[in-house]
């Protein structure tokens, strides 16, 4: 019982009192906010309309017009780890997510759990009144709990959501997806031939979970994590979407670079002295190379548009087509979210929160892929094989990834992508609009902030306590803070002081403007952590991190790198792992 039983009670119960508040199911207080999370997928900083980029997503522009955009908002480069921090509040290392969850390597920073102590929204929400949904992609539990002999407690109901439908790993083939209902798997309702396709399905779904609460309880309120999956590899869309942006990517993606910096300035998303890093910005395979001579991995290096023959142009140039129209497509799948909660009333009292969980993903190499299972399986890519499947891409015959030179374009005016520590892979979109609260709408907030403040962020707006107790165990302290203090006031500096970041042997340090980062390539096997060369910048003024000032200010390199092995001893972010394909086999 949550509260003390206070009737009576006699041995005749003609002689006794009931009290039935301690039985009463929870209640949210009167005229609470429902809460929306919708987590993109390897959608790069500059891909939204709202952040200048090329893609047309009139929904998702709607609710930064109605709410605030933030330009410095950070992930940890990976996405579990990041989802991890959005429902958690603490640092991915703390929540045992030092990268994703098949890559659990069983220490306490890398178990592939989120511990019982890291209580997660939906366990604090669900007890507090709210209904508590989840549709998409989880990507929280380790590959051993992926089956029907599993206990389940590491699947979303039993992390406090009541009603799931999505695929529990990191990415799922769009036409044809393996799908979760509550807790057991079920077949796709129709075939692609029958008008099926994946995010729209969910997008049923997630209504379909309100709706059945509101014809019941209709003043009670919501969170829904909607988490499509979108715009993960596979890159698949129906094709009259992709078709539409058919030519729009034909100058390649240094010019998509250059034009899209330029809406940037314009917008005010970026200062207006921002310049772009090279498209190499590490620099060749020959130049770049791990303290034993190990050459920086070609695969994570980008051809140059003009070094590339007419048939590859038209290739790359469909890739990126298909991504467009694969994005432009989920916003219209978020867009019949926002359409339900306006004809129902609902919208201005509904606290929204769009983000993407790390930069675009380079993880197609430098040509791209009609299977990106081909780079996991260290299997190269035939441009001729590519081309004579270029009709079908984005369809049930692929299961295709853009090169990386759209990657580095996807995330204006910053370097590299996805598992790497520049903003490249960690700055990424966040839009929040809440109607009833937020006044100063359409705005631009550039005060400096992380995955794990939302939490926070959400309880204050919701004014609740974090509780002390989740299932009995005594729950750990958040590192988030609060963003609502930036909602209404762009001036006001930001509240957050430092953040570390520590991805695949790749790390970062952030404190008050500067920034300290060092790189390994993704399962490089360099090792050798303490040889490491680290780069300094002064984000503050210059975030596409273009001019390393380590030789200027040698001191303030020792500052922060003493300053993030503090933090990381705190976050229990030990050991590193850098490890190559063949360590791990």
């Amino acid at each position: 019982m949550s509260e003390p039983f206070k009737g009576v009670i006699n041995v005749d119960i003609r002689d006794s009192e009931p009290d039935w508040m301690p039985f009463e199911p929870p209640r949210a207080p009167d005229g609470a906010p429902s809460v929306l999370y919708i987590v993109l997928d390897d959608v790069g900083f500059s891909a939204l309309g709202c952040y200048g980029g090329p893609v047309e997503t009139p929904n998702i522009d709607r609710i930064a017009s109605q709410g605030v955009r933030y330009t410095q908002w950070h992930t940890t480069a990976l996405c579990s780890p990041t989802r991890s921090c959005l429902l958690t509040g603490r640092n991915h290392t703390r929540n045992s997510m030092a990268c994703i969850s098949e890559a659990a390597i069983g220490f306490p920073n890398a178990s592939g759990t989120v511990p019982p102590e890291n209580g997660m929204l939906p366990e604090i929400l669900g007890e507090l009144g709210w209904n508590t949904y989840m549709v998409g992609k989880w990507h929280l539990c380790p590959t051993d709990e992926m089956h029907l002999a599993s206990t389940r407690r590491n699947w979303p109901g039993g992390r406090g959501f009541e009603r799931f439908y999505g695929f529990l790993g990191a990415e799922t083939n769009q036409w044809y997806p393996d799908l979760i209902y509550d807790n057991h798997p079920v077949e796709q309702p129709r075939r692609p031939e029958e008008g099926y396709h994946l995010t729209e399905d969910l997008t049923d779904k997630a209504l379909e979970f309100i709706k059945d609460a509101k014809a019941v309880a209709p003043d009670k309120p919501f969170f829904l994590y909607y988490s499509p999956g979108a715009c993960h590899a596979p890159h698949h869309a129906p094709r009259d979407w992709i078709d539409r942006y058919r030519g729009r990517f034909d100058a390649g993606y240094e010019a998509m670079r250059e034009r899209t910096l330029g809406r940037q300035k314009q917008l005010g998303i970026v200062p207006e002295g921002t310049e772009l890093p090279p498209i190499n910005p590490i620099g060749a395979p020959q130049t770049r190379t791990g303290p034993e001579g190990q050459p920086f991995p070609a695969i994570d290096t980008t051809r140059p548009w003009d070094s590339l023959s007419e048939d590859e142009r038209r290739l790359f140039s469909r890739m990126a087509e298909v991504y467009a129209g694969f994005l432009a497509h989920t916003d219209d799948q978020i867009g019949r979210l926002l359409a339900y909660l306006e004809e129902t009333d609902q919208l201005d009292n509904t606290l929204i929160v769009l983000v993407s969980d790390n930069g675009a993903s380079g993880e197609g190499g430098p040509n791209g892929s009609v299977n990106e299972n081909k780079l996991f399986n260290g299997i190269p890519d035939d441009i001729e094989a590519n081309l004579a499947l270029l009709d079908d891409l984005g369809s049930t015959k692929t299961y295709n990834h853009y090169p990386n030179g759209w990657a580095m374009a996807f995330n204006t005016p910053f370097k590299m992508w996805k598992r790497y520590e520049f903003n490249g892979g960690s700055c990424d979109p966040c839009i929040i609009s809440w109607p009833k609260a937020i006044t100063t709408t359409g705005e631009i907030r550039h005060q400096y902030h992380h995955a794990i403040d939302v939490l926070p962020t959400i309880l204050e707006c919701l004014g609740v306590e974090p509780p002390e107790t989740i299932k009995g165990h005594v729950q750990s302290s958040f590192d988030g803070i609060s963003m609502r203090y930036s909602f209404n006031d762009a001036d006001v500096p930001t509240r957050r002081k430092t953040q570390f970041y520590s991805m695949l042997g790749s790390r970062a340090i952030w404190h008050d403007g500067w920034k300290a980062v060092t790189t390994h390539p993704t399962i490089s096997g360099w090792s050798h952590f303490n040889e490491d060369t680290w780069e300094l910048y002064h984000v503050a003024v210059d975030p596409a991190e273009l001019h390393d000032l380590a030789g200027d200010h040698p001191e303030k390199v020792r500052e922060l790198v003493n300053l993030w092995f503090s933090e990381a001893g705190a976050n229990g972010a030990f050991p590193l792992d850098d490890r190559s394909a063949v360590e791990i086999l």
